[in-house]
């Protein structure tokens, strides 16, 4: 039985139920078999078939009663699966926003949205099958036991016996089907992973040319996913072919034990049928559990992996210090930062420097260097291995502080749009903001041409499901945001870094405005932003090499030098 099938709200008294509705239906299993077995036996004695009508009757009768528990307990499972799956995904939802989009990032973002869609689809038909399968295998065998073992020790012993040994093999062969289906649903999440990052690099990959060349990695991943399911397959069906190979030779068994008895007189005709009839339905709760429970293997991983996932610890947000507000009299001091990774290498290294009120910092570096890493330390989404951080007099080792991240707005190189209006998109963050507050954001942000030109203005449905928005649009949309969050700490990581020149150009003439008067920390490739920052930090290999103005980086021609000359090189070519 799986481990966490009763910590799902409900389980217990939906077991319940469906064990109270299995017990009846092993009772007319019983009453079916009875009269059916007197009604053959009274026309195979010469009886009309009139005086077997009243046994056909009953017969008839039960069979429908079986089959009318039989749904109830579908039905109740049906209601139970979609129940605590719909619970599940929601749980999984949260969690994921909980643990926060780096912390996520370690798991992947194809796996989880393979968990938060099919993986759900898939513990809901487990749950759905599993339980009255169980229920069965673990009542009905058992009834019908102690029923003929009554009326006939003889039969019941052999029962007793033969039924055990089909339950082993079903165990062995669980073990096997579960081999395959770890290394299947391995290949699966690869597969997942790589969906996802050839969707968000394809247009990185058609500007360097390599998508035609990156066809031969997805057919290598997609083949090694069609090998590892081809051989879960065949374990499945070998199973399942086992199963009822197995069970047809116990039933002959059953069959061959009772006709030497009856040739030799030790038993009725009538209590020979009974028995008879009553064998495969004795033996039928084991093979479909196993056929079931094959099928929906996947199921029963994917409820695991989502219960190891909410069961992951969080950053702990409480008794934590309140971080005092931001003005332009504060001063943040980082001290000895470092990050490393599980492999023990070194992301940041002996990072010091200490800012003070409103300031434009910019951070420039290779790829690989740091940036982004520092920007997450900044904003919460990870947390340093070592070091301290000083805000005015409070000290933290971390800034997943809700008193520090409520002051501070993220914007991403891809600013999230969600399937909603345009109105209810800009004050995703400030639901209660105005209708009037969002048409003067849209106004600052340079939206109101572009919401002027739809049909429906502010209500016009953008995203996934509306209208589809450029790069330069979607940032607008960030910046009308930022404009109604009004925060003091604004955090960048590279916000333009996949628009065109032109663009950027008037993205950058629109947002330079909204940065005064705040702690600014961005992150970016395009250099052309660093004569704007009061303050530039130069990254090497996860350490600040330089720091000053542009001006003075300029005129000591070291890597901050280097950096412009080799984006001069690259824009020339």
């Amino acid at each position: 039985m799986d481990k966490q099938l009763l910590q799902y709200e409900g389980s217990k008294k939906t077991m319940a139920l469906v064990g109270l509705l299995t017990l009846g239906q092993a009772i007319s299993i019983i009453v079916q078999a009875l009269y059916l077995s007197k009604a053959i036996t009274m026309m195979f004695q010469g009886a009309t078939w009139t005086a077997a009508f009243s046994s056909l009757l009953i017969f008839f009768v039960a069979h429908l009663i079986r089959n009318f528990l039989q749904w109830g307990k579908e039905r109740i499972a049906y209601h139970f699966a979609d129940r605590t799956a719909s619970s599940l995904q929601q749980q999984l939802v949260e969690k994921t926003f909980e643990l926060g989009p780096r912390s996520i990032g370690k798991h992947g973002s194809g796996n989880m949205i393979t968990l938060t869609l099919e993986g759900i689809s898939q513990f809901r038909t487990y749950l759905q099958l599993y339980i009255p399968r169980f229920m069965s295998m673990g009542i009905i065998p058992f009834v019908l036991f102690l029923y003929v073992f009554r009326v006939d020790a003889l039969s019941g012993i052999i029962l007793a016996i033969v039924l055990p040994i089909l339950i082993v093999f079903l165990i062995l062969l669980g073990f096997t089907a579960q081999k395959q289906m770890d290394a299947q649903l391995d290949t699966y999440k690869l597969l997942s992973r790589h969906f996802v990052d050839s969707l968000r690099g394809l247009v990185t990959l058609k500007y360097l040319g390599r998508s035609k060349a990156h066809e031969e990695a997805i057919e290598n991943v997609s083949n090694q996913y069609r090998v590892a399911t081809n051989k879960t397959l065949r374990v499945a069906f070998l199973s399942t072919f086992a199963l009822d190979f197995f069970t047809s030779m116990s039933i002959a068994v059953i069959a061959v034990e009772l006709g030497v008895r009856l040739i030799s007189g030790n038993i009725g005709l009538e209590l020979a049928l009974l028995i008879l009839i009553l064998a495969p339905d004795y033996f039928a709760p084991v093979r479909e559990l196993g056929n079931d429970f094959h099928a929906t293997m996947d199921g029963k991983e994917a409820g695991e992996e989502i219960q190891q996932l909410l069961k992951e610890q969080t950053v702990e947000t409480t008794n934590l210090p309140t971080v005092p507000t931001w003005t332009n009299d504060s001063t943040m001091t980082l001290s000895g930062i470092e990050k490393m990774t599980k492999e023990n290498r070194a992301i940041l290294q002996d990072i010091d420097f200490t800012v003070k009120g409103h300031q434009k910092i910019g951070i420039v570096g290779t790829s690989g260097a740091g940036k982004s890493t520092l920007i997450d330390l900044l904003s919460g989404f990870t947390q340093p291995t070592s070091g301290e951080i000083s805000i005015e007099s409070t000290k933290v080792n971390h800034l997943t502080v809700p008193s520090w991240q409520n002051q501070l707005t993220y914007i991403p190189q891809h600013p999230t749009i969600f399937s909603m209006t345009v109105l209810d998109n800009i004050r995703f963050y400030e639901p209660t903001a105005t209708r009037e507050e969002v048409a003067e954001a849209v106004k600052m942000s340079g939206l109101d041409e572009l919401v002027s030109y739809f049909p429906n203005g502010l209500d016009e449905l953008i995203g996934q499901a509306g209208r589809a928005l450029s790069g330069g649009e979607e940032q607008r949309v960030a910046l009308a945001r930022l404009l109604l969050q009004k925060r003091s700490i604004l955090l960048f990581d590279e916000p333009t870094a996949h628009l065109d020149i032109e663009t950027e150009h008037e993205i950058k003439e629109t947002m330079l405005p909204m940065l005064e008067d705040k702690l600014v920390f961005f992150a970016t490739h395009r250099l052309h932003w660093m004569k704007n920052m009061d303050k530039i930090f130069v990254f090497e290999h996860g350490r600040i090499v330089e720091t000053g103005t542009h001006e003075e980086l300029v005129k000591k021609s070291g890597a901050y030098h280097q950096l412009i000359s080799a984006q001069r090189e690259g824009m020339k070519e």
